[in-house]
């Protein structure tokens, strides 16, 4: 596991940020496989995400807190996360709606959220954006690209089929480890592609 070491030997650290587009459960499973993996998280939540929080799950904002090791309000622009001498691997959005896109694509930093983010980016460190929207306009799909030549990664959480998921979980797992895999951070939560699983394709197809 590769990573920017926190001062004093402490654990690795990532910033978590929901935001109010649909997909709440990759944030939660997110916050789940880096608890597994001892990574030290610090969330910040829109209040947008709150009501979709509400919408798609059973947690209460208790227990969404309760999975951070770190949480902070929207309008706490002093937090940790907002200086660049505050260490972390970067940055997850999950998900990222098109607003906040937008917000850090301007650089106008208007809530702990996007100050974050424009920290991130600062730094050079990784910012990724799991961005739900769809269609897209011409007006997100600038802000996407000011982004990503900015230094950030645009990631749509599109599923993959090769491995066959059987449960939603399987594909959510699926998106949540390929991001964490931006940050250096890899996962067996979901299978890759790889020779075991090429010859299993392979057996199917000529099977048939």
């Amino acid at each position: 596991m590769s990573g920017v070491a926190g001062s004093g030997g402490s654990r690795d650290r990532l910033v978590v940020g929901i935001s109010g587009a649909t997909g709440f459960v990759y944030a939660v499973r997110a916050l789940q496989i880096l608890r597994s993996l001892g990574i030290e998280t610090h969330l910040v939540v829109t209040q947008a995400a709150e009501l979709t929080r509400a919408y798609e799950t059973d947690l209460s904002r208790e227990e969404l807190n309760a999975m951070a090791d770190f949480v902070y309000g929207i309008r706490d622009v002093g937090a940790p996360m907002s200086s660049g001498s505050f260490l972390t691997l970067g940055m997850l959005i999950a998900p990222c709606s098109m607003g906040a896109v937008g917000e850090i694509a301007s650089g106008v930093s208007s809530s702990l959220l996007s100050r974050a983010a424009d920290v991130v980016l600062k730094e050079r460190r990784p910012l990724v954006l799991m961005v739900r929207e769809t269609p897209l306009n011409l007006v997100h799909l600038r802000n996407m690209t000011t982004v990503v030549e900015a230094g950030g990664t645009v990631f749509p959480p599109v599923p993959a089929f090769y491995s066959r998921p059987t449960t939603l979980e399987e594909v959510v797992d699926q998106s949540v480890g390929r991001a964490l895999d931006q940050f250096g951070l890899h996962t067996d939560v979901y299978p890759r592609w790889g020779e075991e699983l090429r010859r299993s394709v392979a057996h199917r197809s000529t099977s048939e």
